[in-house]
C-alpha cells in the first residue's frame, strides 16, 4: 500500500508539473494572463494538497524552472520571484492541509488554501522587494500585484480548487492523513 500511495503521489506530481508548464502557454493569448489569472499557481497549490509538503515543493520548484526551460515563461529575470513563491505555495499548501484539523473537511481545505496563499504572497513580495525594486518596493505594489491583479486567479483558486481535493480525495487520487 505504501508503494500505492508513493506512485501515485509521483504521477500526480509529475502531471501538476506538466500542468504548470501547459496551462500557462495556454493563457498565454490573454493580455497579462500570467499575472492575472496566475495558471501556475492551480497545479502546485493542488500537487501540495494531494501528495503533500514535500511533493509540492518539488513541484512549485520544477514548473516555473521547467516553463521557463521550454517555454521562455516565466522570463528568466522573473524565475527567482517564481520559484520562491511556487515552492512556498506547494510546500506550505501540503503542510497546511495536513495539520489543520476540524470536523469538516472542506473547512481544512479552505483554512490551508487560504494560508497558503497569503504566506506564498508574503514570500512574493519579500523576493521582489529584495531583488527587483531593492529599497522602492512600496506596500501598495506588493498589494496591487498580490492581490488587485491577481483577484481574478485567486477566485479560481478558491472555487476550483477545494471540489478538486475533495472529489480525488475521494478517488483515492490524494494522500491525506488518515488515507
Amino acid at each position: 500500500m505504501k508503494n500505492r500511495k508513493m506512485i501515485v503521489s509521483l504521477v500526480l506530481t509529475a502531471l501538476c508539473v506538466a500542468l504548470g508548464i501547459v496551462l500557462p502557454v495556454a493563457v498565454h493569448g490573454v493580455p497579462n494572463a500570467g499575472s492575472v489569472l496566475l495558471p501556475m499557481h492551480l497545479p502546485v497549490i493542488l500537487c501540495g494538497m494531494l501528495c503533500g509538503p514535500v511533493y509540492g515543493l518539488c513541484c512549485g520548484l520544477l514548473a516555473p524552472f521547467l516553463s521557463c526551460l521550454l517555454t521562455s515563461m516565466p522570463a528568466w529575470a522573473y524565475l527567482p520571484s517564481m520559484l520562491s513563491e511556487l515552492a512556498v505555495y506547494g510546500l506550505l499548501a501540503g503542510l497546511f492541509i495536513w495539520i489543520i484539523r476540524t470536523p469538516k473537511e472542506t473547512l481544512n481545505i479552505y483554512l490551508a488554501l487560504v494560508a497558503a496563499m497569503l504566506a506564498g504572497r508574503v514570500v512574493h513580495g519579500i523576493v521582489n522587494a529584495l531583488i527587483f525594486h531593492a529599497g522602492n518596493y512600496s506596500l501598495q505594489m506588493w498589494l496591487t500585484s498580490a492581490f488587485v491583479t491577481a483577484l481574478p486567479g485567486i477566485v479560481i483558486q478558491l472555487i476550483l480548487l477545494p471540489p478538486l481535493v475533495i472529489a480525488l480525495r475521494k478517488a483515492k487520487a490524494a494522500i491525506l492523513p488518515g488515507d
